[in-house]
């Protein structure tokens, strides 16, 4: 009875609230409620930026759209080997299925997380106490610069079917569908965009945060999307203006990891390596796409660039311009099937763009500081991936190895270069093609001059080898007078436009879409140029789609079986919406067109 009597007490003399427990990893609200907890926040959004998240790797949601807006051109392969990666193959043939998980990883990285958390940090701001007008305003212009960018990659691969869920619409986003009006998203992401570049300082003074000038080169960028070059142009012209950015001297500058935020970096996803486990704050969504064979060999072979890519380099041996119309009538040499030891001379004759050789690995040519490309031996598989080393610019020096490259984990080219989202560059030729599309050929070919004449001066990869039998004993430079270090390893020549090149809409139009390809190739660019510029009209720079890609599909059944009997149609111009997705929201979410 005594025992009773203590255990009814017991009951009787606690309150309710005794039995109201927080579990175990759930932060109360107002922890986050002034500056420092908001700022928490707001770093949590900024490391969805890259596309992939700590606790898995996200290759599909890759900021670099290596996939997307690379392998789905005719830029490059997916390389490697064809039961690796298997989803990309579909990707590259343009037969993308709707329960291809990399299309969903882009999804639930940008949609699913990185708009999410930019939702949480504007409420969190304005339920916040104690912050100046000042500080929320900045809060909320990184936030929204921030949620206009994750619904701009999405954008890019989803087209208009995506959910447009504002911070007031957390609690009601499974009841949002994804079918906008016309014009709807652009104006979406750009309304984000405007508010972010009419508060943002013009310096951060941490790297890595936007500035004004970043969120307006943006949304510059998402204008040119739609072919709305009268909203474009301004915004363009405020950043060239403001005289804050420049062309760095050297073309490398913008892929070397000593040159991260330089002059010409307008905004910049940051990297670094060794600081936590398998160097996780690094850009894990390209961490398949680094040399695999031997010497060199890392993993995994992927992200190749293509011969049309390599053939669109060359250039006309009286004017240094492109060849517009005969570029790939013939393929620059390359050493496809034959063996490393065997006897192969690099073509040192045919006029190039040097740029080829800072994008691509060639055989005989230096590669960066790691020796002689010795070809075959150091591709994973040419019969599928082709004969070019896996794309160069994300790379690193042989001398930064295990100091700026990661010491932990099996991907062991992840390193802490960081990509240049916009630089400088884009800048003036975004400006280049408005002035084009309005018939301004002057403006228009003075900033696409500005991009060849960097190119042009100073940027020949020196180094003209001399030999052509490249076994392993060659490694890394071959016996004394291998290479001649005095000499350009290629036969490197670039012409400026002159009046009469860039008198007429579509020779204007035309010269800016190869400067754009050329300057920015296996950047993730070009399938998503190649779309846009399908919109425009006949005479102002139409460039016909599928007739492009599906004539560099039937070109390339000479070199790798993976293209026979694909067929680029107007269903791959966008991703699939995720099989997954719309399972989740039956009756909310709808299929793209086709699929």
């Amino acid at each position: 009875m005594i025992l009773g009597i203590l255990i009814i007490a017991l009951f009787v003399s606690c309150s309710k609230s005794f039995l109201d427990q927080v579990p175990q990893g759930v932060t109360a609200d107002n922890v986050f409620s002034n500056a420092k907890g908001i700022d928490a926040l707001l770093t949590g959004t900024y490391a969805m930026v890259k596309g992939s998240a700590l606790w898995t790797v996200s290759w599909g949601a890759s900021i670099q759209n290596w996939t997307y807006g690379s392998v789905a051109s005719d830029d490059a392969y997916k390389g490697s080997e064809e039961t690796d990666q298997v989803p990309v193959n579909e990707i590259e043939t343009w037969t993308v299925q709707p329960t291809n998980n990399y299309p969903a990883e882009k999804w639930r990285l940008n949609i699913g997380m990185g708009v999410n958390r930019a939702n949480i940090v504007l409420n969190t701001v304005a339920a916040s106490t104690g912050l100046s007008d000042a500080q929320k305003t900045e809060f909320i212009a990184e936030a929204r610069f921030l949620r206009g960018l994750f619904y701009f990659e999405s954008w890019l691969v989803f087209g208009d079917k995506i959910p447009l869920i504002t911070e007031d619409k957390i609690d009601q986003a499974n009841t949002i569908t994804n079918t906008n009006a016309a014009g709807a998203v652009c104006d979406f992401i750009a309304a984000d965009l405007k508010f972010a570049y009419d508060n943002l300082p013009e310096t951060q003074a941490q790297v890595g945060r936007p500035t004004k000038y970043a969120a307006m080169a943006l949304c510059a960028r998402a204008y040119l999307q739609e072919l709305r070059y009268s909203d474009a142009k301004p915004l363009l012209d405020n950043i060239i203006n403001s005289g804050k950015y420049s062309l760095m001297p050297n073309y490398q500058d913008n892929y070397l990891i000593a040159s991260n935020n330089n002059a010409e970096s307008i905004f910049e996803i940051q990297a670094c390596v060794n600081d936590i486990s398998e160097s996780l704050n690094a850009e894990m969504g390209i961490g398949l796409n680094w040399p695999h064979g031997s010497d060199i060999g890392m993993c995994c072979g992927f992200h190749t660039p293509s011969q049309n890519l390599a053939n669109a380099f060359k250039v006309d041996p009286v004017t240094g311009l492109p060849l517009f119309d005969t570029f790939n009538n013939t393929d620059l040499a390359n050493d496809e099937g034959i063996p490393s030891a065997a006897v192969f001379s690099q073509d040192t004759i045919t006029p190039l763009d040097p740029r080829i050789d800072y994008t691509m690995g060639r055989r005989g040519i230096p590669y960066m500081d790691w020796g002689i490309d010795r070809g075959m031996d150091w591709d994973r598989n040419q019969a599928w991936g082709g004969p070019y080393m896996p794309c160069e610019k994300p790379f690193f020096l042989k001398s930064q190895r295990y100091t700026l490259s990661t010491t932990t984990g099996w991907q062991t080219g992840i390193n802490a270069n960081n990509y240049r989202y916009i630089r400088y560059a884009h800048v003036l030729l975004w400006r280049a093609e408005c002035a084009a599309y309005e018939g301004d050929f002057a403006t228009a070919r003075t900033y696409v001059n500005m991009v060849r004449n960097r190119a042009l001066t100073g940027n020949h990869v020196m180094g003209r080898v001399r030999i052509n039998q490249l076994p392993p004993s060659v490694y890394p430079w071959g016996p004394a007078g291998a290479v001649d270090f005095t000499t350009p390893a290629a036969n490197y020549q670039l012409g400026l436009y002159a009046a009469g090149d860039m008198a007429t809409k579509d020779n204007a139009m035309r010269a800016v879409q190869w400067e754009l390809r050329l300057e920015f190739a296996t950047e993730g660019m070009r399938f998503f140029d190649l779309r846009r510029w399908d919109k425009l009209p006949a005479g102002s720079g139409h460039v016909d789609m599928a007739a492009t890609l599906n004539a560099f599909a039937t070109a390339d059944q000479r070199i790798r079986v993976v293209m026979r009997g694909a067929n680029f149609t107007e269903k791959a111009k966008y991703q699939p919406i995720p099989q997954g997705q719309i399972d989740l929201e039956p009756g909310v979410l709808t299929q793209n067109p086709g699929y």
